[in-house]
């Protein structure tokens, strides 16, 4: 019987580290948030341009000079995501979050947005890939502020 034992904790533990070895090798986490990817700022721009764009302008530029001045509906325009905005003052999770389940469900509560969510239009890599391509747009002083915002420990 001592012998079964034996052998059961040894087949389990073979398991267990094959089971490891396979999931640190085979990692589908979507990347970070990169504005040094090329592949990935070349796919965010063009991804921009089709779902962003419409809003945010082409340019990065925002729905109007006035983003800070709500509308009539109580919402505020779509702001600017070039460096005059504020998109850079938000860490990346922040940012991801909130193109991903929307502004609905990321503002203060008596707060209304018009910020649709695009998880289920666009995959995490695709929403990661727009977002880089906004970064990489940011002269290198914002990125570098903007990165300090990822440092959670610093």
């Amino acid at each position: 019987m001592a012998n079964k034992s034996i052998i059961y904790i040894g087949v389990s533990l073979i398991a267990v580290i094959t089971v490891m070895t396979y999931l640190s090798q085979n990692n589908t986490a979507a990347p970070l948030i990169d504005a040094r990817n090329a592949e990935m700022v070349q796919t965010g721009k063009e991804l921009y341009f089709y779902h962003c764009s419409e809003c945010h302008g082409k340019n990065l530029e925002g729905e109007t000079p006035n983003w800070r001045e709500f509308k009539e509906d109580g919402t505020l325009p779509a702001p600017p995501h070039d460096e005059t905005g504020h998109t850079w003052h938000h860490d990346d999770q922040i940012l991801f979050d909130y193109t991903k389940k929307g502004g609905a469900a990321m503002v203060p509560k008596g707060f209304t947005s018009a910020m649709p969510g695009y998880g289920k239009i666009l995959t995490d890599l695709e929403i990661r890939s727009i977002l880089s391509y906004i970064k990489s747009t940011w002269p290198q002083e914002i990125q570098d502020k903007q990165s300090q915002r990822n440092r959670h420990d610093a």
